[in-house]
């Protein structure tokens, strides 16, 4: 049978969500909520649904509901999540929230523990990971091709330059200096953490070009991370908002190398390039002089240009968990994941406000774990 869910937010991102779940042979789109009238009745009327106007209503008038998608936008792109996500919790349905699961890390910590009390499914939509580049890189971390991991380098942000930039007046950007980082961080974040694991040491170098001091637009939008993770190994992470072009890579590149190989995706769902570690006749040599060589490479085309695919892809998995009724804890891009990206995005903050200080982020919830659903 397939889920039952209730859609709440119809903007770009709420329609993209939408025609995923028109599309998916898992989801039965039930309802759409919007409290601006006109957009809710469009989209109804469009995709064959019924229109409703607050989450209460929707809520009381349609219990059979099982999953509810959250897509609402706010200030720094997070700030209305919190409620109608919590209203969901509360109502015992599964909750998938577009990303960053709130602009406010208290709330999002609100938001984890209330499902874990609840005991319901909480999924964020961190969906750059859910791609056919992203799943034949893990195969090969998996079959121990990359070996112990030794650094991790993670490109993610908007080619631009000073001849293509413009203030952002929009309210729910204008003003904050913290919105790229709030609003973009958790992408990168949570695909470092996938591959990666967890992150104990932030420090962060955060400043604007002089471009947007001149329009007096403050937005911290170029960001320099370096990360320390739990198994040591290290990381950076670069991120700007269309204040520059990134090269090799394209507009998003995570480069991974261990010491028995290295892979690098590119554009996010475009392509994957792996390189095994040389063997010995081709290994560097510093008394040489000699950087070595590689064998290789493979490469990888998904045959995919559009980004846009990666939504369908992620909103499918979560439809299937909830379908497979999987341990919350296994649900993937659960909300404790998505957490996670927004401790180390808050860490960066605090690094950036204290001079590039590192910061060892706030710890995470522990997971406990259902007895009634563990197999082991």
């Amino acid at each position: 049978m397939a889920v039952k869910v209730g859609l709440v937010g119809l903007r770009g991102i709420g329609l993209q969500h939408v025609r995923a779940h028109k599309a998916d042979e898992l989801s039965d789109l039930v309802a759409v909520c919007d409290v601006v009238k006109e957009r809710a009745d469009k989209t109804a009327e469009e995709f064959g649904v019924k229109a409703y106007y607050t989450m209460q209503d929707m809520l009381r008038e349609e219990p059979q509901l099982e999953m509810i998608d959250v897509t609402t936008g706010g200030y720094e792109n997070g700030s209305w999540h919190y409620e109608p996500a919590m209203e969901a919790i509360e109502a015992g349905k599964a909750v998938l929230v577009e990303k960053p699961l709130s602009n406010d890390v208290y709330e999002a910590r609100e938001m984890v523990k209330r499902a874990n009390e609840k005991k319901v499914y909480l999924g964020c939509n961190l969906n750059h990971y859910f791609t056919p580049t992203a799943e034949k890189a893990k195969a090969y971390m998996d079959s121990g091709q990359i070996g112990e991991l030794v650094y991790c380098l993670h490109k993610m942000g908007f080619n631009g330059g000073d001849q293509t930039y413009s203030p952002n007046k929009n309210s729910r950007w204008n003003g904050f200096p913290y919105a790229h980082l709030k609003a973009f961080l958790s992408h990168p974040f949570a695909v470092m953490r996938y591959f990666c694991g967890d992150v104990t040491h932030v420090q962060a170098f955060v400043n604007r070009p002089g471009v947007r001091r001149t329009a007096s637009d403050v937005m911290l939008s170029t960001v320099s991370v370096n990360l320390r993770f739990a198994n040591d190994c290290v990381g950076v992470l670069l991120s700007q908002r269309g204040d520059c072009n990134f090269g090799l890579g394209g507009w998003w590149s995570l480069e991974i190398s261990g010491t028995r190989g290295a892979f690098c995706i590119e554009n996010c769902i475009e392509k994957l390039t792996f390189w095994p570690s040389p063997g010995t006749g081709k290994a560097g040599s510093p008394e040489k002089m000699s950087g070595g060589s590689l064998d290789g490479p493979e490469v990888f085309n998904s045959g995919i240009a559009d980004f846009g695919e990666t939504f369908p892809r992620r909103i499918h998995a979560f439809l299937e968990d909830v379908t497979n009724k999987v341990p919350r804890e296994s649900l993937r891009a659960n909300g404790r994941d998505a957490l996670a990206a927004l401790e180390y995005t808050w860490a960066v903050m605090e690094s950036y406000e204290n001079g590039g200080a590192m910061v060892r982020p706030h710890p995470l919830p522990t997971i406990h774990g259902d007895p009634a659903s563990t197999k082991d």
